[in-house]
């Protein structure tokens, strides 16, 4: 019964977010045709047959039985039916103006993302960890640490002179240090203040490796299904305490010591409400954001937040930085598909989506928007990308008959057409297969 009420909030959530993404996506191009004179004879969300709807003007603006999906039709988009000629059918527009109504629909999308975030920003406030508004005390340092004489138990009051009374303060001086250059940082120890004069490290991958570990506890948010973790039964909830006999006091301890395992089998003693569990758990091979192997047991951990209310005009700011942020770290994963640095086994298709939508609603309204924003970035972008069938495969093979000044041939596009349909079907049924395999190995 659990089972199937938590299936069903999942299947009505991914619904009504991708309801939303495809709506917005399609009024893009919809506005557009109209804006350049383009008759729009079809504004369907859905495809397959029409279930209900009502006509206005020329458009049709239905609702389909297929709701994973839209479509806005054109008249005289289709070059393989009759045209008239007519200036209001799309084929009959100039090639720029077929750019625009292309490009409208992901432009709409990462609009979308925007106004989300700007809205959390303004009305919430920005995201942010409970610990960085706490003093900067380390309570753990990496074993890979650069010699900088940072201990356990320090209390970091100043960077580069900067007083620093929390966590949020120090990464912010922190940042404005150069690599390779130099960096005094300030503790207290033992009621004595000290300083200590470090060196910032060209390659850090994070501003703990030199500073030491904030607390964060090792409590685990979520269970990737299919993974080392979810085969041992680590489970939402659990607190990571002993990691191969060696006490955990901080999220990043577990991650360091995953990723050092090599591969070999860890063992772990678990909190569990009253209860402690021995797990062996066996990582396995994966990528990091930039695509570095690294070896991982499938876990996120719980994000204790809090949200700093901003001005209007302070969120817009933040939220168009962490739009372009967002783009740019779903097209560093796109490069390290195409690059082979990123398996393809890592995306999540519409079981993995439902699942996570799902989840999402459960934790509140805030994080069920944080993630319809980057779902709207990563639709913007998926269709921007120069496949056949995508908006970024019709502007491609409009660049290519505007660079040779004609229209390719019917046979060309229908070419150009199938092979894209192969290739995205191909793409889709993989990604379905390992949803649904990492949804049955979850239930074992």
């Amino acid at each position: 019964m659990h089972n199937l009420q938590s299936f069903l909030v999942d299947l009505v959530t991914v619904t009504i977010v991708l309801g939303i993404m495809i709506f917005v996506h399609e009024w893009g191009h919809f506005m557009a045709a109209k804006l350049c004179g383009v008759r729009v004879d079809v504004f369907s969300l859905g495809f397959g047959p029409r279930l209900f709807g009502v006509k206005r003007g020329d458009t049709d603006y239905r609702i389909s039985a297929l709701p994973f999906g839209g479509y806005v039709r054109m008249a005289g988009d289709n070059p393989l039916e009759e045209r008239t000629g007519a200036g209001y059918e799309f084929l009959s527009r100039p090639r720029w103006q077929r750019v625009i109504i292309a490009v409208a629909g992901p432009v709409m999308n990462f609009v979308l993302a925007l106004v989300i975030l700007w809205g959390i920003f303004w009305r919430l406030g920005i995201p942010s960890l409970v610990f960085e508004h706490q003093s900067a005390d380390v309570v753990a340092v990496p074993q890979t640490m650069p010699a900088s004489g940072i201990q356990p138990g320090d209390r970091i009051i100043g960077v580069n002179g900067v007083p620093t009374p929390t966590w949020k303060k120090v990464y912010s001086e922190y940042e404005k240090a150069q690599p390779g250059g130099p960096i005094t940082i300030a503790v207290s120890r033992s009621g004595a203040n000290q300083i200590i004069t470090a060196t910032v490290p060209e390659h850090l991958a994070s501003p703990d490796d030199l500073l030491g570990y904030p607390p964060r506890p090792a409590v685990i948010a979520e269970v990737d299904g299919g993974t080392p973790a979810d085969r041992a039964g680590l489970k939402p909830g659990d607190a990571i305490i002993v990691m191969n006999g060696k006490p955990v006091v901080t999220w990043p301890q577990l991650v360091e010591g995953v990723h050092q395992s090599g591969g070999h089998p860890i063992q772990f003693e678990v909190r569990r409400d009253s209860q402690q569990l021995q797990l062996d758990i066996t990582p396995m091979q994966g990528t990091d954001l930039e695509g570095q192997p690294v070896w991982q047991i499938g876990v996120l951990p719980n994000t204790d937040e809090d949200y700093e209310r901003q001005s209007f005009l302070e969120a817009g700011k933040d939220a168009a930085a962490s739009t372009a942020s967002g783009i740019r770290q779903i097209g560093q994963v796109l490069v390290g598909l195409f690059s082979g640095k990123v398996s393809i086994r890592q995306l999540a298709g519409p079981v993995g989506i439902a699942r996570i939508s799902g989840e999402a609603a459960k934790r509140g309204l805030p994080t069920l928007l944080e993630f319809m924003a980057v779902i709207s970035l990563n639709l913007g972008l998926l269709n921007l990308l120069p496949i056949p069938i995508l908006d970024g495969g019709h502007i491609l093979m409009l660049a290519i008959e505007g660079i040779l000044r004609r229209d390719l041939s019917i046979t060309v596009k229908e070419r150009f057409v199938q092979v894209g349909l192969v290739f995205l079907l191909g793409i889709f049924a993989f990604v379905m297969y390992s949803d649904i395999l990492k949804a049955v190995q979850s239930h074992r």
